[in-house]
């Protein structure tokens, strides 16, 4: 574990910790490059801790915290999420500082008996709602409701003397900050669609709100705060929680026992390509993290989805991946079949099934079935098929 403190801006201190100890995030996603849990301190006349961090960072966080305070206590502690990577720490705070109050949404009231118990009979807390201010003399905080952003008791603040907005898991990433690097989009992607990619409709309804805020600084709770080009960072979010394509071109997801289908995924992304279809992404679902897998699929208008028969059913790579991008909120999408089955094929009426219980998926008609080994006579199956992907992406 790591902790640095820097000031993000005039009177707003970074106090978070890097976890490069976990190796999944919720215990499911890989995280390579660690984690960041990120905690804030604001100086007004009054100082107000915005959330705390993993209980397995208490002992860096703490150190960060009176490091940042200087001498000073806390007035107040912002509690933006209750999810244990940010809540761990409550009972720890208020046992070290009992004469501050904790402010927070009505329904993490509700929810804190959940992951702080027993809360003491003299703690202080203050309940906000969507508009309410907090005057830190010299700064105010704004605060506005964000639910299943991806929790219920969710909310945001903003500072309007320093532009800037505590957003809670809202534009996180994976990666702890001494390891970004600039693609901030990848690991964002990723983060967004399996931890909050469900939620779109609410992240859409968060962004109105924050639409007439003047923002120039973004403090997540996960990984960098964002500086600049602020309206780039808010028209992702737009694209992914409206469900739009991202990028022109074909996700081809393959499942593939013995690598014949494998083969046949692969010869359809080359003729693809050839054929103009823009960028083709193929994701070997046997080796590749499907975490990444799920981000990529949203990316594109089209995908298609090869696979083994297998137990008289799915190959079970891609019956996982097919469930994962179920509760994603995979919809709006153009979607092909193509199976291997060496003497009952079952794959392709499988993942017809699982597509067709996600909204909005269109469904290529012709199913190209391949008998084991991928052979020269299923090459004008799969010709058609990429002539007839070509035809429909330029429809759109």
């Amino acid at each position: 574990m790591t902790g640095n403190i820097f000031e993000v801006v005039r009177d707003i201190t970074y106090i978070g910790v890097d976890d490069h100890a976990i190796d999944l995030f919720e215990n499911q996603y890989k995280v390579p490059e660690g984690v960041s849990y990120n905690s804030y301190l604001i100086k007004g006349e009054k100082t107000a801790v915005v959330d705390t961090t993993d209980d397995q960072t208490g002992t860096e966080w703490l150190a960060n915290l009176q490091k940042a305070l200087d001498g000073r206590k806390p007035d107040y502690l912002i509690i933006e999420h209750l999810e244990p990577d940010h809540s761990s720490l409550i009972s720890t705070f208020v046992e070290i500082y009992p004469d501050a109050t904790l402010v927070m949404s009505a329904t993490a009231a509700r929810m804190l008996p959940n992951y702080f118990d027993p809360i003491p009979s003299d703690c202080k807390i203050m309940t906000v709602k969507e508009g309410d201010t907090l005057d830190l003399g010299g700064l105010t905080l704004h605060f506005y409701l964000a639910p299943m952003v991806h929790w219920p008791e969710v909310m945001m603040a903003y500072c309007p003397e320093r532009k800037l907005l505590f957003s809670a898991d809202a534009f996180g990433t994976f990666g702890a900050l001494d390891s970004l690097t600039d693609d901030w989009a990848e690991e964002a992607r990723r983060y967004y669609f399996n931890i909050v990619g469900k939620y779109g409709a609410q992240v859409q309804n968060a962004l109105k709100k924050l639409s007439t805020l003047e923002i120039e600084t973004i403090c997540p709770l996960h990984g960098p705060m964002i500086t600049e080009n602020i309206s780039h960072y808010i028209s992702l979010y737009d694209t992914w929680s409206s469900y739009r394509p991202e990028k022109e071109g074909v996700f081809i997801a393959a499942a593939s026992i013995h690598g014949n289908t494998l083969e046949a995924a692969e010869y359809l992304a080359e003729r693809l390509r050839q054929l103009g279809a823009g960028d083709v992404f193929v994701a070997d679902l046997t080796r590749y993290d499907l975490s990444a897998a799920v981000a990529e699929a949203f990316k594109y208008p089209m995908a298609v989805f090869c696979a083994s028969s297998y137990d008289a059913g799915l190959f079970t790579p891609m019956h996982t991946f097919l469930h994962l991008l179920s509760i994603k909120g995979y919809c709006n999408r153009e979607a092909a079949i193509i199976e291997n089955g060496s003497w009952a094929p079952s794959a392709a009426k499988s993942m017809r099934a699982m597509l067709e219980s996600m909204k909005g998926i269109e469904i290529l008609p012709d199913t190209v079935t391949i008998r084991g080994a991928f052979k020269e006579a299923d090459r004008p199956t799969i010709d058609a098929l990429a002539n007839t992907i070509i035809s429909q992406l330029s429809k759109n």
